[in-house]
């Protein structure tokens, strides 16, 4: 059986919304959430919240969690995660839960591990999940990253632009990317090891690192996970969403 656990990356000051992790959201920090969302799920050997804070660190800590603090600076959540993975006893399946999804389920991160037991499993370096969306708001929102797909569910492109572009008026399908991703070791690792790539550096998408190094992305169709939290207004609609449960 494949070894799997989850590393949840968590940097303090982000970018659209510094401090977002320690926001609170229905009493308890976004971050914590997101690590008890994940543990809950019981499909982990371990869950690991991997940090560049001191405050994020004593958060999941107090509360009987675990933590890690990065030992240098990273540039995106894939880096954080490997560097961690690399100090960690061998896995086989790293899988990254973002800090800022504190609604992930049990189903969704069923069906992203299956993919690599099912037929033609051996040949996929990595898994991340999608949901579709029809709000033009949200396909037009460069917050809101789209991705397209082969007919094998295969990653062709992320991008923060709409994609695709519906030329003739005509209906066209639309993905937002979840930010959960289930990897190989090997090809974390890899990822840690290159250097930033030009669609990464323009779009500042870290998983078009891996298409440019030509792994193979898997993505797998989910129902919404509830809101991911990358704006003070994405934390109001979370809230509303949390009160639905």
């Amino acid at each position: 059986m494949l070894k799997t656990i989850a590393l949840i990356p968590a940097r303090y000051a982000a970018t659209r919304f510094p401090g977002k992790l320690m926001s609170r959201l229905g009493g308890k920090t976004v971050i914590r959430r997101s690590y008890e969302s994940a543990v809950a799920t019981q499909l982990f050997e371990d869950v690991i919240v991997v940090t560049d804070s001191d405050i994020i660190f004593k958060e999941i800590t107090a509360c009987g969690g675990k933590a890690m603090m990065s030992l240098k600076e990273h540039d995106c959540g894939s880096d954080r995660i490997a560097e961690a993975a690399e100090r960690l006893s061998k896995v086989d399946i790293v899988v990254n839960v973002q800090g800022d999804e504190p609604f992930v389920q049990r189903g969704a991160l069923e069906k992203l591990l299956a993919v690599f037991s099912e037929s033609g499993g051996q040949s996929i370096d990595l898994a991340s999940l999608m949901h579709r969306i029809d709000n033009p708001e949200q396909i037009d929102n460069p917050n809101c990253v789209k991705v397209v797909v082969d007919i094998d569910r295969k990653a062709l492109l992320f991008s923060r632009s709409r994609i695709p572009f519906s030329r003739d008026f005509q209906d066209a399908i639309y993905y937002r990317h979840i930010g959960v991703y289930a990897f190989r070791l090997q090809s974390l690792l890899e990822f840690y090891h290159s250097p930033m790539t030009p669609l990464e550096k323009a779009e500042r998408i870290e998983c078009l690192r891996y298409l440019e190094m030509g792994k193979n992305i898997k993505m797998v169709e989910v129902s919404h996970m509830g809101t991911g939290i990358d704006t003070p207004q994405d934390l109001i609609d979370a809230e509303r969403y949390l009160a639905t449960l």
